[in-house]
């Protein structure tokens, strides 16, 4: 699928977004068309989308209030646009164990979705959809979950399937993705009835027949999900994390973000040493969050592994544990959406490389200090903020940035734990990151690669039109 052509200030870029290598996630689930892929995070407990796909937000876990959006031009089902708001749920120990056999019911109906696909050939959607109301008939305890909240398990069912299919009709290299039974669902998605938001706007009254009742909403003051009308409100989605049960509402809105053009355009080198440094030479210090909270980690782990199976204490222990990783995690995600932010408002071109990060993390020597420093939720936010503000994101293949000399195109070869680029052709001596971020820049405008983030059309810079085949075998580029 191919985004409208944008020209930005004095450029006239032309791009295009690749429908074919299973890079952009799967097919819009209404027309089935190759759909655009991201996500974005704005503000804690106050998300504003673009385009979202309405019907597919109950798929994704928005852990610390991510969303995955979906865009098809053709469709439009699929032109809404999406405000997710979110509460901490306030209740008695007995609702928090009816929202829990919610959540197995969910899990339960969507696991039998799935083995009905298995076990028989030609399972659509509609057959998906149909086979709840047999379910509900022969198992009575699935009948007290509401009527389309078994409908949307039966979608993530068939969302499994989807991907699946797209993978394979895309021949995504590796594995598949070949649909699982699932054994650790936890949330539960309602869409237009079955709950019932109270006048004031601070408590929801949950109708169906598991029991949960009215819960008490907790959240941020300053917004008021009762200013909505109700049917404006698609879906209510019950999330259960390490420290307590939340509420998303999903409200169908529109957000318009108007960009300041500031002339500059930036290429950016991801690191160890820094997480960032850009084409100007400016620097962002790696946060090194799982390090430093490492040792409080194996303190816990310790603790957990001293605990008797099914006991008191060990639960009391995971819970901990869990507390600490979800922690970590939020922390990690913060400073992403943060950076990313500041990054695209003050740019009009970003370019970044487009590292295999699966294949890095396969050096057991920078496996951890990979995954601890987040690119790829960094570069998801940058092109998400990038659609956002209408700001071009350009990937340009990450092979010779560090060895290629930026001032005469020399080659100096330089192991990984040489952090300076000194050219013996024309005596340039830059860090080895600036120097990596000025070739990613200049790659970028020359459109080398065509381009996997954000606005395009078939053609690139030259007028020639750029190539969306991905080599089966590229070489890898080395962490830092």
């Amino acid at each position: 699928m191919a985004l409208p052509y944008v020209g930005l200030g004095l450029w006239d870029i032309r791009w295009i977004i690749p429908g074919q290598e299973g890079v952009n996630g799967p097919s819009c689930q209404f027309c089935h068309r190759d759909a655009l892929f991201l996500c974005s995070l704005v503000q804690p407990f106050n998300l504003l989308l673009g385009q979202v796909d309405v019907d597919s937000f109950h798929r994704f876990s928005l852990v610390s209030i991510i969303s995955m959006m979906y865009n098809c031009s053709r469709c439009r089902k699929g032109m809404q646009g999406m405000l997710i708001y979110e509460y901490k749920l306030d209740g008695s120990h007995v609702q928090y164990a009816a929202i829990d056999e919610a959540i197995r019911i969910t899990q339960f109906i969507r696991n039998k979705c799935l083995r009905l696909w298995m076990d028989e050939r030609g399972i659509s959607k509609n057959d998906l959809q149909v086979y709840c109301a047999v379910l509900a008939k022969a198992y009575p305890f699935a009948t007290r979950l509401n009527s389309q909240a078994r409908q949307a398990s039966a979608d993530r069912a068939w969302f499994a399937i989807s991907r699946f299919y797209d993978n394979c009709k895309n021949h995504k290299p590796g594995k598949k993705g070949y649909p699982r039974f699932q054994h650790d669902n936890r949330s539960v998605e309602y869409k237009q009835t079955g709950w019932k938001l109270e006048p004031d706007g601070k408590h929801i009254t949950f109708t169906d027949g598991c029991g949960i009742g009215q819960l008490r909403l907790v959240g941020n003051k300053q917004q008021h999900i009762g200013a909505f009308p109700t049917r404006q409100i698609k879906r209510v989605r019950i999330v259960h994390r390490a420290d307590g049960y939340y509420v998303q509402f999903g409200v169908q809105a529109e957000r318009q973000m108007v960009h300041q053009p500031t002339g500059k355009q930036v290429g950016i080198d991801v690191g160890l040493k820094s997480f960032l440094t850009d084409s100007q030479g400016n620097t962002v210090a790696n946060p090194r969050h799982y390090r430093q909270a490492e040792q409080k980690l194996k303190r816990l782990h310790r603790q957990l592994s001293r605990t008797q199976q099914h006991s008191q204490h060990r639960k009391k222990a995971r819970k901990q544990l869990a507390k600490a990783y979800l922690k970590v995690q939020r922390q990690r995600e913060d400073f992403a959406r943060k950076q990313a932010n500041a990054l695209v408002s003050s740019h009009d071109l970003i370019a970044y490389e487009d590292l295999q990060i699966r294949n890095l993390v396969k050096n057991r020597h920078l496996a951890k200090s990979i995954h601890d420093a987040g690119w790829g939720t960094f570069l998801a936010w940058v092109k998400a903020y990038g659609l956002m503000h209408n700001v071009p994101v350009i990937a340009v293949a990450p092979q010779f940035t560090s060895q290629a000399c930026s001032a005469c195109g020399a080659m100096v070869k330089k192991s990984l734990s040489v952090r300076t680029h000194i050219c013996s052709s024309c005596g340039l001596v830059l860090d080895r990151d600036h120097n990596a971020a000025v070739n990613i820049l200049a790659k970028a405008l020359a459109c080398t690669l065509g381009h996997r983030g954000t606005a395009g059309s078939p053609e690139n810079a030259s007028g020639q039109t750029a190539s969306t085949r991905t080599p089966t075998r590229a070489t890898r580029k080395r962490a830092g």
